[in-house]
């Protein structure tokens, strides 16, 4: 497994660079893995980015599935499609939150 540095952490990721263990991510290890997505050139992320993180992270801890961007943006009291506007791409948002990659129904055909 791949592993790379930021500041004083040294990160696992698989070799499509999802975050291998859930429980390692914090705000540093986001910071990181949207540096190598090209998403978020400063860090900390900001406070929203950071809100709709988390919020996919409990989400996906109670749920082992992604929420509805609807969903995430009511929940975290941000303006409709918030999503979409801090993160372009849902896939590349659950990968800095750390979430495993999700296999889809297509992917098995």
């Amino acid at each position: 497994m791949p592993t790379f540095e930021y500041e004083t952490k040294k990160i696992q990721v698989d070799e499509e660079g999802y975050l291998v263990n859930f429980d390692d991510w914090d705000e540093t290890v986001a910071c990181a893995l949207a540096e190598r997505e090209g998403v978020g050139k400063e860090c900390p992320l900001v406070k929203e980015q950071i809100e709709i993180l988390k919020f996919i992270r409990d989400y996906y801890k109670k749920f082992s599935s992604v929420p509805v961007v609807r969903a995430v943006c009511t929940n975290v009291h941000q303006p409709r499609k918030c999503e979409y506007l801090e993160f372009p791409d849902p896939r590349i948002t659950s990968k800095i939150a750390g979430i495993p990659k999700l296999v889809t129904g297509y992917e098995l055909m």
